[in-house]
């Protein structure tokens, strides 16, 4: 028990080593938002206590060698560095690495998120999902576009359909609110586990009230 909090309070001063500096889209205040809701939801699945020491660190460590564009694929390598060095157990550590190179957004455009889904990665991807929706992720959401330099809304840009990874991960013109129609009003159905889908069901709703009212003030009619 002691070594799993010890690796744990080791996770945190990485994240908080190697995100700083990110905006508030993708920073530490975000992780320890999914480490929090990853945790609660997998104690409304029943997880065992085993099961929680993978959620929590994977939660944890889930954003350190995927923040896009990738500043440096060495990256890539930070957290099976550090799990071996903290000494985590072979099984855990392949499962933690699973949980984190497959719960994207794009892996599950391009097909590679198909298949049998352990309840630790249900949970993880669950939480950064719901992290990603209401009202921290319509502040997210508009972070990261004004990080990107994005323009705000353009009637005359329709959100595009149908996206493969590779044209999500295209550079093209795009606004910050098709963003919504994109991904983040897909991702209520896209929810694992039944606490996740509870929970995205008034999430979900809170987006489409603020769009309603996004799209009545932008043309005058509010």
């Amino acid at each position: 028990m002691a070594r799993i909090v010890t690796t744990v309070k080791n996770a945190e001063k990485l994240v908080e080593r190697t995100m700083k500096g990110n905006d508030a889209s993708h920073d530490a205040a975000h992780v320890w938002r999914v480490r929090d809701l990853a945790l609660s939801l997998a104690q409304e699945e029943g997880l065992s206590s085993d099961s929680m020491e993978i959620v929590e660190l994977a939660a944890l460590l889930h954003d350190i060698a995927s923040i896009w564009p990738c500043r440096d694929p060495s990256e890539e390598k930070i957290v099976e560095n550090f799990l071996e060095e903290e000494g985590v157990d072979e099984v855990k550590k392949m499962k933690i690495l699973a949980i984190i190179k497959g719960m994207g957004f794009k892996e599950e455009l391009a097909g590679h998120a198909n298949g049998e889904f352990s309840p630790e990665f249900r949970v993880v991807q669950d939480a950064d999902r719901l992290d990603a929706i209401s009202a921290v992720g319509i502040a997210r959401c508009f972070t990261f576009g004004g990080s990107r330099n994005r323009v705000l809304h353009d009637p005359a840009i329709h959100p595009r359909s149908d996206l493969s990874k590779e044209q999500y991960m295209k550079k093209e013109e795009q606004t910050t609110v098709n963003h919504f129609h994109e991904k983040l009003l897909k991702l209520k159905d896209l929810m694992k586990t039944k606490a996740g889908q509870r929970r995205a069901e008034r999430r979900h709703k809170f987006m489409e009230d603020f769009l309603k009212e996004f799209y009545e003030e932008w043309d005058g009619r509010a």
